[in-house]
């Protein structure tokens, strides 16, 4: 049985082509490929991606750990910065693709492919407790999947129209920094620079019960734009 995404309604109102996905019912199109296409290359699109998955890591072993663990050295890594990287099996063959968010020394969140959520949350608690002999409070790891909602606006308009939704300086955020901001009335999103299309634009973590009035005021704020969903 699928699962459904917040934004369901919204989708399915807004005349989608909902297709099972990874688990979940997902918005595959909605005006056609090339008009969705053109939208995202010439002014912004605004992708539904809920259904990645995502885990947070907290405490003092938070990055020793997530150094072990991933493929890229997360040490370099500053508050309020982003790092694409990997998840290695033991013999160097790819467990996944992620991202990794820096918010402080002791906070950090991954951003896991949704196909793969349970597989690489069993992978990384196995090596949590392999490598962690002394848990206590120095690691806590938690799958909040479940809770987030991920959105991205993706295109050469888009940090323009998030602009206009928030105080936070995203016109000056540069690639794969981010910011925690109040964005259209909701409090503590997570706005990044960061994006899987090719064009600029910024991804947004919130609640899920934030999904919706965001949705509805990104998608209002960049229809002069030209802004459409993807």
């Amino acid at each position: 049985m699928t699962k459904k995404i917040p934004l369901y309604n919204e989708h399915v109102q807004l005349g989608a082509k909902m297709v099972p996905f990874a688990g979940f019912d997902m918005p595959v199109q909605y005006k056609g490929v090339v008009e969705e296409h053109n939208t995202v290359r010439h002014t912004a699109g605004l992708f539904d991606v809920s259904h990645m998955g995502e885990f947070s890591f907290t405490g003092a072993e938070a990055l020793p750990f997530l150094n072990y663990l991933t493929a890229n050295n997360v040490a370099k890594l500053v508050d309020g910065q982003a790092q694409y990287s990997l998840l290695c099996n033991k013999t160097g063959g790819l467990v996944d693709d992620i991202l990794v968010y820096r918010k402080s020394a002791d906070d950090f969140i991954m951003v896991v492919n949704a196909s793969n959520i349970e597989k690489d949350w069993n992978w990384i608690i196995q090596n949590q407790k392999s490598k962690i002999k002394d848990q206590n409070d120095r690691l806590k790891i938690k799958n909040i999947s479940e809770e987030t909602c991920l959105l991205a606006l993706q295109g050469p308009k888009a940090v323009e129209i998030i602009q206009k939704l928030t105080d936070a300086p995203i016109t000056g955020l540069k690639t794969f920094r981010f910011v925690t901001a109040t964005l259209a009335g909701q409090k503590d999103c997570i706005l990044a620079r960061t994006g899987y299309t090719g064009e600029d634009g910024v991804e947004i973590f919130c609640k899920n019960e934030q999904a919706v009035p965001l949705w509805k005021a990104i998608l209002k704020t960049g229809a002069p734009y030209g802004a459409q969903p993807i």
